[in-house]
Parts: structure tokens; C-alpha cells; sequence
């Protein structure tokens, strides 16, 4: 399980995150959802250690990982999916995917078969270049090289974002293959509500940096939910 508890961020003088708590539970996909500019990505960033928080707690799979620098979080089972993508443009989608073997002990330095069978497009553009795929393809693609590491922990950041409706559909029933496999936490960051809702067993609400709306699936209010996510 990923434990977050009473995590404080500052950009500056600007108090970012405010004692910010959630978990993630391995066989769920939990979502954080909230308006542009409500802390949702330092949230994530925070997690796997590319921002440093002032207080607070993360623990995963009941240790402490706070204090681990970013490619330490890596080594322990977490992967994120960033906001935009981030795949190198120049590279394909072979290389691409390969970045994933840095924090991997030799004997795992190889694609698995399930990433081609999840995204099955991705073989047949091994040698094409990454900047010359569809932002749907690249989206997949940064799946795929996050899967490629063999995580526990899966954080994504608004995958849908930017993207045709049919590889929404694709990236949704990847997310929900993952979850059921049951050996990984998955935590989505989203806007699009309805994508968000079909795939969550839980989530959390954020509004100027803090969390304000959390539950089950099962007890979401839908209209309070979207209370904070129009404008």
C-alpha cells in the first residue's frame, strides 16, 4: 500500500500542498481529481521524490521513502507516468522503452511480452521515432516504458489528456487490466470525471492544494465531486 500522511510543499513562499493524506491500496485504482492548478501534480511528483516536501510522511509497502532520492523510489517498485508524456522525441520507441532498464537488474533488461500484448500498436513501430508517433501513441508509449520498469506503484498523470477518444477507451481497459492483476497500486491523476469514475475504487478531491472530498467508489457523491471540478 501507498500511505501519504500530512504532506506539506512550498514553491517559494507559495504553500502548495497542505497536509495532503491519501493511500492507494495494491488492486485498486484510486484517483485524485481537481481543477488545473490544485496541486494534483505535486502531488505525484512529490510521491516519487522529484519535489521536496517540507513535512509529512510517504510510506510504501510499510517502509519510510521520504527521504530516497527519486531513482531509489524507482528501484522499490514506483513508476510515473508524466503530465505531457516526456518520451524522447528523438530516440524510438524500442530505445524508448530500453530507458526503462536503468534501474533493472540485468536478468530483467528485456520487453516483456505483456507490454506488446497491452499495446499491441507499439510493436509494429519499434524502429519508428518517438516524436513522429500521435501524442495517443506517445501516450502508450509512456505507459509502456513505465511498465517496462515492473512496477508496484503505478502513478499517472492525466494520461487522457490531450487524446482522440478511442485510445482514451485503449489506456482505460490497460489501467483496469493492471489493477486486476492485483500485484500493483495505481494512482490516477484526472480532470475527465467520467474516465476517472469508471476506473476508481477510490478517491480523493483537491482544491488549493489540499485534500477536501475522499471515499470509496461505491459512496461517491457525483454532484459534490463535480462541484469541484467546474469552473
Amino acid at each position: 500500500m501507498l500511505e501519504v500522511e500530512a504532506l506539506d510543499l512550498y514553491y517559494g513562499a507559495s504553500h502548495a500542498l497542505r497536509r495532503v493524506g491519501l493511500t492507494a491500496k495494491k488492486g485498486e485504482v484510486t484517483c485524485v481529481l481537481g481543477r488545473n492548478g490544485v496541486g494534483k501534480t505535486s502531488v505525484l511528483r512529490a510521491i516519487f521524490g522529484l519535489l521536496p516536501t517540507r513535512s509529512g510522511q510517504i510510506r510504501w509497502e510499510g517502509e519510510d521513502i521520504s527521504r530516497l532520492a527519486a531513482y531509489d523510489r524507482a528501484r522499490v517498485g514506483l513508476a510515473l507516468v508524466p503530465q505531457g508524456r516526456e518520451i524522447f522525441p528523438r530516440l524510438t520507441v524500442e530505445e524508448n522503452l530500453e530507458t526503462g532498464f536503468s534501474i533493472l537488474p540485468r536478468s530483467l533488461r528485456y520487453v516483456p511480452d505483456e507490454i506488446y500484448t497491452l499495446f499491441p500498436a507499439l510493436k509494429n513501430m519499434l524502429k519508428r521515432r518517438g516524436g513522429d508517433l500521435s501524442g495517443g501513441q506517445q501516450q502508450q508509449l509512456a505507459i509502456a516504458r513505465a511498465l517496462v520498469m515492473r512496477p508496484r506503484c503505478l502513478l499517472l498523470d492525466e494520461p487522457t489528456e490531450g487524446i482522440q477518444p478511442s485510445i482514451i477507451k485503449d489506456i482505460g481497459r490497460v489501467i483496469a487490466t493492471l489493477a486486476k492483476r492485483g500485484d500493483m497500486a495505481i494512482l490516477l491523476v484526472e480532470q475527465y470525471f467520467e474516465f476517472a469514475r469508471d476506473l476508481a475504487a477510490a478517491f480523493f478531491v483537491m482544491q488549493r492544494g489540499a485534500v477536501v472530498l475522499s471515499g470509496r467508489r461505491d459512496d461517491m457523491d457525483e454532484a459534490a465531486v463535480r462541484s469541484f471540478l467546474t469552473v
